[in-house]
């Protein structure tokens, strides 16, 4: 009997308090599951090598010693703990055809990705705002952005982030999970979870509403007027030459947002009756695994900093 027909029969026949969670993953595809797993493999080893790249060229090169780098080593450690949580266990889940996961370990799972998706939200937010202040506000940005702000904004990122992953977790802990225990997904979600609790879920989803307010929508609304005031400062240079410049400076940030709040929007917005387990797991795959491999070549092949710190490591020059 294989995985898939075994946690069929669990799903089935379990009607006791659930206390481990089976994943079904990507086994309705057997033939892409044995490609999926070096290909996942490489990807999450490239993350990890990639972010700490990052880190350490932030930390060794005094060139890259502005808050601007600053907060981009924040997001490289909120990318390294996203993918550490979920890569793993997706790569048991691809190499086993599904796998199964204890209650507590779901529920760690969970807290950990609701962790690094809400630091994700702040920090974006937190570097939009850094780069209207250095666009819009120039002879201002050396005395707002200093130090002291800086680390503040870092602090309140990860602390809120924090204690809103705790609620939401807790919440979740609330539920009665009686069977049944199957999920068809590759890790611990919002949705998968309250679809597999007998408990009345309509408190959890407020909830959930509620907090998205101050983590997804706030943030969002701070990215676009940040750079709606921004595009309005560069079309106002007179010079192309000047205005690329200038744009390019912050074309990186961009594109991260625009991939990470675009995969977030459309997952929002397809109603759930209208998306297939396919659509949900890519749409998954976007956010969890593919943005924080992304990031570091993002912000690494089109800044010239981060190119010139990296070649004076490798020729062994410190500046």
């Amino acid at each position: 009997m294989d995985f898939y027909q075994g946690s069929m029969i669990n799903s089935s026949t379990y009607k006791g308090e659930v206390t481990t969670i089976l994943f079904l993953g990507f086994q309705n595809h057997e033939v892409i599951s044995i490609l999926l797993f070096p290909f996942f493999l490489i990807i999450y080893c490239m993350t990890i090598c990639g972010n700490l790249l990052i880190i350490a060229l932030v930390s060794y090169s005094k060139v890259l010693h502005s808050p601007m780098y600053f907060f981009l080593t924040q997001l490289s450690i909120s990318d390294i703990i996203l993918s550490t949580d979920i890569s793993p266990n997706m790569l048991n889940i691809v190499l086993h055809e599904g796998t199964s996961i204890s209650l507590s370990g779901c529920m760690t799972q969970y807290y950990f990705f609701g962790f690094s998706e809400a630091s994700e939200c702040f920090l974006l937010m937190v570097m939009s705002y850094h780069r209207y202040l250095a666009i819009c506000s120039p002879l201002l940005y050396a005395s707002i952005m200093s130090p002291t702000l800086c680390i503040t904004l870092v602090l309140v990122s990860w602390l809120f982030s924090c204690i809103v992953a705790l609620i939401l977790t807790l919440s979740m802990c609330q539920l009665q999970f009686c069977g049944p225990n199957t999920i068809d997904h590759f890790l611990c979600d919002f949705d998968p979870l309250v679809e597999l609790s007998c408990s009345d879920v309509s408190s959890i989803q407020l909830e959930v509403t509620i907090l998205s307010i101050p983590v997804l929508v706030v943030p969002f609304l701070v990215i676009v007027v940040s750079y709606t005031c921004i595009v309005l400062a560069i079309l106002k240079i007179s010079s192309s030459s000047g205005r690329v410049k200038i744009f390019s400076t912050c074309s990186s940030h961009l594109t991260v947002v625009s991939i990470f709040y675009g995969t977030l929007i459309t997952m929002y917005l397809i109603p759930k009756r209208g998306q297939s387990q396919i659509i949900s797991k890519t749409l998954a795959l976007l956010y969890t695994v593919f943005t924080p491999f992304l990031n570091p070549f993002i912000y690494s092949l089109r800044n010239n900093d981060i190119k010139k710190a990296l070649r004076n490591v490798l020729y062994n020059k410190r500046v």
